[in-house]
């Protein structure tokens, strides 16, 4: 196979000799038009870092509210606080929900939410204090890069402060979300009342630098140009160098029903299903030195998509997703079982594994 694809690319010839792509690489690799040749390289680059494990968490998803002071035109799950669907649990509620999901096998309870202007730290602190005497061995991995810039804003406390307490109060780790696209060209038209590109990134490293691994996100697929998507990884891949603190990244594919995006019609349909296997195959070689899994959120992608993923540089499904809000918002199913995830990829010829959330291998199938 590699004899074959060896002098089709500059850029595919130096992935497969394990080089570190560059900005011109990845343009290359972005228009290259062969996307069964991109796709087996990602693939065979996956497969010698990780083989062929396909792994996935039971994770519980909790959103302790939906008002938020920031309006991004590409989130659907945001309110204001008037509406009749605006919400905020307190946190024995939360707890409850919690200890539901951890009885259905819940490894990690994946907590965020939305910049709400009234709630303080103790409220924050209050829930995973909770959630852990509780649950001591149940993994929190809670609140975006995002919103603890906006909480170090609003309680007028230094992003470290606030990171070192939570972490005392229970935080094992972070989801990756708030990163959307680091470039400011494009990131001034998707969000709106939220942190820079830049202060995503020295949030998380700030948060590495105090043992708190993460995870990274990239939200591709509305308004953005290929470079902009590079751009991304390389910050990503640049950080990771210096860190060493991200577990995985995850391409999160926009899901645009009941967006601002969508109503002002500057994306009237989603990406195509080839664009989104492009992502996952760049992402992987670009990352491939620094970085080893790649996660294919099936949540944005629907089963079927993200069973093809699997063999386009894809190593990780994320998880079960139990009561995922942001996604229904967009109109997206999102609940699976542990074994509904370990027939997806049995079908497609794979090694399901249940991870916990640092990729430990729980079980097999």
């Amino acid at each position: 196979m590699l004899e074959q694809l060896v002098g089709e690319s500059q850029a595919l010839d130096r992935a497969i000799a394990g080089e570190e792509l560059s900005l011109k690489d990845g343009m290359e690799l972005m228009n290259f038009e062969n996307l069964h040749m991109l796709g087996a390289v990602a693939d065979i680059t996956r497969k010698k870092l990780v083989g062929d494990a396909v792994t996935f968490a039971a994770s519980y998803y909790m959103n302790y509210t939906n008002v938020c002071a920031a309006s991004c035109q590409m989130c659907a799950f945001y309110r204001k606080g008037h509406e009749d669907d605006a919400y905020t649990l307190t946190p024995e509620q939360i707890e409850k929900r919690v200890s539901m999901a951890k009885e259905m096998g819940a490894t990690e309870v994946h907590i965020v939410g939305g910049f709400h202007p009234k709630l303080q730290l103790d409220y924050y602190e209050e829930m995973m204090r909770i959630i852990k005497k509780n649950h001591p061995h149940l993994n929190i991995k809670a609140f975006t890069a995002a919103e603890i810039f906006y909480l170090s804003k609003l309680t007028k406390n230094s992003v470290k402060e606030i990171l070192s307490r939570f972490k005392e109060a229970g935080l094992d780790s972070m989801p990756g979300g708030g990163a959307e696209l680091f470039h400011p060209d494009i990131r001034n038209k998707i969000v709106r009342g939220k942190c820079t590109g830049q202060e995503w990134l020295d949030t998380i490293e700030q948060a590495h630098n105090l043992g708190i691994k993460t995870n990274a996100t990239m939200l591709y697929g509305h308004i953005e140009k290929p470079e902009h998507v590079i751009d991304h990884l390389i910050k990503i891949r640049e950080l990771q160098k210096k860190t060493g603190g991200f577990i995985t990244l995850i391409p999160l594919k926009f899901s645009l029903d009941n967006t601002e995006l969508e109503q002002e019609k500057q994306v009237t349909h989603e990406c195509s299903s080839v664009y989104d296997l492009q992502v996952i195959a760049l992402s992987r070689l670009m990352l491939a030195n620094v970085l080893n899994n790649i996660s294919v959120y099936w949540v944005a992608y629907g089963k079927k998509l993200a069973q093809v993923a699997l063999s386009n540089g894809g190593n990780d499904l994320v998880g079960t997703a139990f009561s995922e809000e942001i996604y229904r918002a967009a109109g997206k199913p999102t609940n699976s079982s542990v074994l509904d995830l370990a027939n997806m990829v049995r079908e497609v010829g794979k090694k399901p594994a249940q991870r916990d959330t640092f990729f430990n291998i729980l079980k097999t199938f």
